[in-house]
C-alpha cells in the first residue's frame, strides 16, 4: 500500500485525496482535476480512480470511465471483476473477464478468486467448476485465496465430497478455511459433523460462531442454536446482528418467549444494530411467541420498514386472530408507498379466514390482479376455500375449487376438509378425503382428520377402513409434542411422556385439575382418541396428551395467574380444547397455545378461536 501511495504522490500530490473520498461529487472534483492536469491519461492514475469508485460502490461512474481508458490494464480488469462478483449483477464479473481475455491479457489468481465469488453469486454450480478447470490449466490451485474461493464454491452448493478433497489438500487452512468446511457440512445438514470441526478449529472469529449458530437454526436444531449463543457469552465474544438474527429465529420456532426477550435485551445492552433484518425478526419472535402486543411495538419503532416487515406482524396478526387489525396495517402498508407481495396476501387472506371475513376476503381476492397485478397463486386459492370453508359455506368452497383455473393441490382439498370437521359434513369428507389420499398417499394427517370426521358421525366401520388402508400403505402419523419454556428452558413432551425426570409429580398434578375440571363438566371426548391411539380402550391415554402433560407442568411450576405458553407441532385436538378452555376457568389462568394453524388465547373459559380451528 506505501508503495501506491508513493506512486500516486508521483504523479500527483493530490490524488492521495482519493484514499479518503467517500462521496461521488468528491469523486467527481478529482475527476476533473486528473483531466485538466492530463494525469488521467496515465493508465496507473486512472486506474487509482476506478479503484475508488468501485469501493465506496460508484460502479456505474467507474463503468463510464473504464470507456475512456484506451488500454485498459489486468489490475482495471480485476477491480470490475470483484467489483460486481457481490452484487445483483455478478455476471458483468464474467463479461470483464471475457474482455480480458479478448484484449490478450492473461488472468491471475485474483481474477479466478472473485469470479468464482461472482458464480456463487450466480447460483450456478456449472460455471464454478469450469472456473476450477480454467484454475487448474493456469495453475493457480495452489494459492490460498484461489483455494479458499473454492472451498467456499462448493460448501455453499452442499457438494461435500469436493469441498472435503479441497480441504484436505491445502496446505494452509486459515479461519476462512476452517469456516467454509463448516458451512458446506450445515448446507447438506449434517451439522454434528459442523460441530466437530468448530470444536477442532485452533482459532475462530465472529464470522466462525455465526456461521454454526446460524447452521444449527436452519436445520431446525433451534435448542442447540441457543445453547451455542450462551457458549459464545461465557466466552467474551460479542455477537453482532447475523448471530442475534438466528439466534432471535430460534427462539422464535421454539415459542421461547423468556430468552427471545433475554436477547432482545442484550442486543440494547450490547448497542448492537436493529437493522431491517434484525428488526423483522424480533417482530416475528414476539408474534410467535404469544406476544403480539411487543410484537407490533417493535415494529412501529422500526426506522425502516420493507414489505417483508410489513408482512411479517399482518401474518402474526393474523396467527393471533386480530383480523381487523391485520387489515388495518395492509392498508397502511399500501398508504406508505410499499407494494404488497404475493406472500403478504396471503397473510391478509389468511386474516379474513380466521377472522370470518369472507365478504372483505373475497373483495381482496378478486382485486390481487386488478389493483396489485398479482396473479393468485396456489396458497390464495386455498386461502378462499379455507375462508368459504369456515364460514360453512362448504358448497361455494367445492365449486370454487372445481373452477379454480389451476390444477387444486393437496393443501386445497385439506382446506376443505378441514372445514367437513368443523362442521361435521362426512359426505363431503369423503370426496375431499378420496382425493388427497390420491395427491398425497403418505401424509398421515388427512387420513387422521377424514377419520376424526367418521368417528364424529359414529360411521366406525370408515374408521376401521382409513385405519386399514393407513397400515396396509404403511403410512405412520405423525408424533405430536408440546413445549413449554420455564426459567429459560425449553421443556418438550409427548404423548404417553415417561421421559421427564418429574413425570410422575406431572402425572399427580394433571389427576388433580381432572379432578376440578370434572365438577365443572369436563367429560373427556374420546372420539379422535379413538383413532389416534392404539390401545383405543383406554380412555385413560386422552389425559396423556403431550399438552395436558405440559400444562399440569406449567400450573405445576409457576404461581397462581402466571400466564402459561405451549407450543405444538399439530393441531390441538378437540379434547384437548376442551379441557384448556375449562382449566383457564377453574384456575383462572391465561393459557397460549400455538398450534399448527394458530394462536388460542384461553381465558375465562372461552378460547379466541371461538371454537374456530
Amino acid at each position: 500500500m506505501s508503495s501506491v501511495l508513493n506512486t500516486l504522490k508521483l504523479k500527483h500530490p493530490k490524488l492521495l485525496l482519493l484514499q479518503s473520498c467517500t462521496t461521488l461529487s468528491h469523486l467527481k472534483i478529482i475527476h476533473g482535476h486528473m483531466i485538466r492536469s492530463h494525469t488521467i491519461f496515465d493508465v496507473f492514475a486512472a486506474s487509482r480512480l476506478i479503484t475508488a469508485c468501485i469501493e465506496t460502490r460508484f460502479l456505474d461512474y467507474a463503468f463510464r470511465l473504464f470507456a475512456q481508458i484506451q488500454t485498459p490494464n489486468l489490475f482495471i480488469y480485476n477491480a470490475f471483476i470483484r467489483g460486481f462478483s457481490g452484487t445483483k449483477t455478478p455476471q458483468k464479473s464474467i463479461h470483464f473477464h471475457a474482455k480480458l481475455l479478448n484484449q490478450g491479457l492473461l488472468p491471475d489468481y485474483l481474477t479466478y478468486t472473485f469470479l468464482v465469488k461472482a458464480s456463487i453469486h450466480m447460483g450456478s454450480i456449472q460455471l464454478g467448476v469450469q472456473l476450477h478447470t480454467q484454475i487448474l490449466k493456469f495453475g493457480f490451485f495452489n494459492d490460498a485465496f484461489v483455494q479458499n474461493s473454492l472451498l467456499n464454491l462448493y460448501s455453499t452448493f452442499g457438494d461435500i465430497k469436493a469441498a472435503t478433497y479441497i480441504f484436505r489438500t491445502m496446505s494452509k487452512l486459515d479461519v476462512v478455511s476452517w469456516t467454509s468446511m463448516i458451512d458446506g457440512y450445515n448446507q447438506c445438514g449434517d451439522v454434528a459433523s459442523a460441530r466437530e470441526l468448530f470444536d477442532r478449529m485452533p482459532h475462530k472469529n465472529l464470522v466462525s460462531w455465526s456461521v454454526m449458530i446460524s447452521g444449527y437454526a436452519r436445520n431446525n436444531q433451534f435448542d442447540k442454536a441457543i445453547e451455542l449463543f450462551e457458549f459464545l457469552k461465557s466466552q467474551g465474544v460479542r455477537a453482532n446482528e447475523t448471530v442475534m438474527v438466528s439466534v432471535i429465529s430460534s427462539c422464535a420456532n421454539l415459542g421461547a418467549l423468556e430468552i427471545g426477550e433475554s436477547a432482545h435485551d442484550y442486543v440494547v445492552r450490547n448497542n448492537i444494530t436493529v437493522n431491517l433484518i434484525l428488526g423483522t425478526a424480533l417482530v416475528d419472535m414476539y408474534a410467535k411467541c404469544g406476544s403480539i402486543e411487543m410484537s407490533i411495538q417493535v415494529f412501529e419503532q422500526l426506522s425502516e420498514r420493507d414489505s417483508v416487515s410489513w408482512t411479517t406482524l399482518i401474518a402474526g396478526l393474523a396467527m393471533h386472530g386480530w383480523a381487523n387489525k391485520a387489515l388495518w396495517y395492509f392498508s397502511e402498508m399500501v398508504s406508505s408507498g410499499q407494494t404488497p407481495r404475493d406472500i403478504t396476501f396471503t397473510a391478509v387472506l389468511s386474516a379474513c379466514s380466521h377472522g370470518g371475513l369472507v365478504e372483505k376476503g373475497l373483495e381482496i381476492f378478486n382485486n390481487m390482479k386488478s389493483d396489485y397485478n398479482i396473479e393468485p397463486r396456489l396458497e390464495h386459492y386455498g386461502c378462499v376455500v379455507d375462508l368459504l370453508g369456515r364460514a360453512g359455506k362448504l358448497a361455494e368452497a367445492e365449486k370454487f375449487i372445481l373452477e379454480m383455473p389451476v390444477k387444486p393441490n393437496a393443501p386445497i382439498w385439506g382446506a376443505l376438509l378441514g372445514a367437513c370437521r368443523i362442521h361435521k359434513n362426512a359426505k363431503m369428507a369423503e370426496k375431499a378425503g378420496e382425493m388427497l389420499i390420491q395427491l398425497q398417499p403418505q401424509h398421515s394427517g388427512y387420513y387422521v382428520l377424514q377419520s376424526n370426521i367418521h368417528a364424529h358421525t359414529n360411521k366406525w366401520e370408515n374408521v376401521e377402513s382409513i385405519r386399514q388402508v393407513m397400515k396396509v400403505k404403511g403410512v405412520k402419523k405423525q408424533p405430536g409434542y408440546s413445549l413449554i419454556e420455564l426459567d429459560g428452558k425449553v421443556h418438550s413432551f409427548t404423548m404417553g411422556d415417561k421421559t421427564h425426570p418429574e413425570i410422575e409429580k406431572i402425572k399427580k398434578k394433571w389427576e388433580e385439575i381432572l379432578c376440578r375440571i370434572r365438577v365443572v363438566g369436563y367429560a373427556g371426548n374420546t372420539a379422535e382418541a379413538f383413532f389416534d391411539i392404539d390401545e383405543e380402550e383406554k380412555e385413560s391415554a386422552l389425559h396423556s396428551h403431550s399438552e395436558k402433560l405440559a400444562i399440569a407442568y406449567g400450573i405445576m411450576k409457576t404461581k397462581a395467574g402466571t400466564t402459561i405458553r405451549i407450543v405444538k407441532n399439530l393441531r390441538v385436538c378437540e379434547d384437548c380444547h376442551t379441557a384448556t378452555k375449562l382449566i383457564s376457568k377453574v384456575f383462572e389462568r391465561e393459557l397460549i397455545v400455538r398450534d399448527r394453524n394458530r394462536f388460542h388465547h384461553f381465558r375465562e373459559g372461552v378460547c379466541s378461536c371461538k371454537d374456530y380451528w
